[in-house]
C-alpha cells in the first residue's frame, strides 16, 4: 500500500495540488484482521521475507512489491493499493494519476519472467454510480432502517446466510456497477464476460486456484460468480502460452 512505512509521505496529482498524505488508514483494508494486521507499520525483516511470515504480517509499503518484482521472489498473490495522489478519488486524484499508476505497474509486471504466470485484476472500490445504466441483482437481502432501494426499510426480506441459519442483516446488494478488468497472458482476448461477478469473486479466484476452502459465516466468496470464464487456460497451454503478441514484443526489443 502507498505510503505504509511512512505515513507522514505526500505528493501533488497532476495538477500540482496537494493530494494530501500517501497513506489514507481506512483505505488500509488489510489492517482490519488480526491475522494480517501490522499495527506499527513495521517493515519486512529482509527483502527476502517479502510474502513470508515475518514481523510485517504481509503488509508492506508498495515499493516492496516492486522490490520483490525485480528479484523474481513475488508472493502468490498480491493486493496493490495505489497511494492516495493515484488512486483516481475525487476531490484529491485524477482519472490521469490512476492510469500513470495502472501503466507503470502492469509495464514493469510484464516485463519481468513472472509475466508468464501472471493474472492482473484490476477493480474499483465505488464509482458514484457512473458506470451503472442497469440495476443489479439482490444477492443481499436487508430491511434495516437505512435501506430504501424497494421502499422504507425494504431491500427484500434477509435469508440465511451461514450453516447454522443465521441471518446477516444490513448487506443490500449488490450495489451499482464497477469495471474490473483481467490482463494476463492467459486472458481471452477482445472478450466481455457476461457472468455477475463482484469484488469477493477476486477471492473465489484465489480460493479455487489453490484449492483453498470458503470463508464461511456468510462471507460473499461462498455464492461470488466465477472469473474463470474470462481466461482460456487449456488453448493456451497447447499453443506453448505466446507470452507477448508481435508488436509487443517489438516495442520491448526496441526499449
Amino acid at each position: 500500500m502507498g505510503g505504509f512505512d511512512d505515513c507522514a509521505r505526500t505528493h501533488a496529482n497532476v495538477s500540482g495540488a496537494s493530494a494530501g498524505k500517501d497513506y489514507i488508514p481506512h483505505h488500509a483494508f488489510f489492517q482490519y484482521w488480526i491475522s494480517t494486521q501490522n499495527a506499527r507499520h513495521l517493515p519486512p525483516s529482509s527483502d527476502a521475507n517479502i510474502g513470508k511470515l515475518d514481523q510485517a504480517h504481509h503488509q508492506y509499503d508498495l515499493d516492496r512489491f516492486f522490490t520483490a518484482l525485480a528479484s523474481n521472489n513475488l508472493p502468490a498473490v498480491s493486493f496493490l493499493k495505489a497511494p492516495a495522489y493515484q488512486d483516481g478519488h475525487a476531490g484529491y486524484s485524477d482519472p490521469l494519476d490512476e492510469q500513470t499508476f495502472l501503466v507503470n505497474t502492469i509495464n514493469a509486471t510484464m516485463r519481468s519472467p513472472q509475466w508468464r504466470d501472471t493474472a492482473i485484476v484490476i477493480s474499483d472500490d465505488d464509482s458514484d454510480g457512473w458506470y451503472d445504466h442497469v440495476m443489479g441483482p439482490i444477492v443481499f437481502q436487508s430491511n434495516v432502517t437505512d435501506d430504501r432501494l424497494l421502499g422504507v426499510a425494504n431491500c427484500g426480506a434477509p435469508k440465511a446466510t451461514d450453516s447454522a441459519g443465521a441471518t446477516q442483516n444490513g448487506r443490500c446488494g449488490y450495489g451499482p456497477r464497477m469495471p474490473l478488468l483481467v490482463i494476463s497472458p492467459w486472458a481471452k482476448s477482445n472478450f466481455i464476460d457476461h457472468e455477475v461477478t463482484d469484488q469477493s469473486s477476486i477471492t473465489r479466484f484465489i480460493e479455487d486456484n489453490w484449492g483453498l476452502p470458503r470463508i464461511g459465516n456468510g462471507s460473499a466468496d461462498a455464492v461470488a460468480g466465477t472469473l474463470n470464464g474470462m481466461f482460456d487456460f487449456a488453448a493456451k497451454r497447447r499453443a506453448g502460452l505466446l507470452l507477448l503478441d508481435e508488436k509487443t514484443r517489438s516495442r520491448l526489443r526496441d526499449d
